[in-house]
């Protein structure tokens, strides 16, 4: 299984979706958690709720299963875990308040151009 390749797959079906001020943090350095966090946020509820249906309907398609989904049911903050990769889908609005990239600082940000 290639961790990249999900990766970059999460990334594109959140870019294609408007989520926003997407982050993709490699924390395979210093954590067994996973070896990716992509976060990103959402303008509204509705919004989140849609980038998370896309996510695991698009992954799975692609043979990635969802092992673990959190936080559907409010929307505030709705977490996909995927297993080596972990995505985060804020409401803009709670994104600071748990800032979830200066807890993780200690991992590598990547960009689309460095081929997550």
């Amino acid at each position: 299984m290639n961790i990249s390749k999900i990766a970059d797959t999460a990334y594109g079906i959140i870019e294609d979706k408007k989520g926003r001020d997407i982050e993709v943090i490699d924390i395979s350095e210093v954590s067994t958690l996973a070896d990716y966090f992509i976060i990103c946020s959402g303008t509204s509820t509705t919004h989140i709720k849609t980038l998370a249906d896309e996510l695991e309907k698009k992954m799975g398609e692609a043979g990635w299963n969802m092992i673990h989904k959190e936080g559907y049911e409010s929307a505030r903050w709705i977490l996909l875990d995927f297993g080596e990769v972990v995505i985060h889908i804020f409401h803009e609005e709670d994104r600071g308040f748990y800032n979830l990239e200066r807890l993780w600082s200690d991992g590598k940000f990547r960009t689309p151009d460095d081929n997550i």
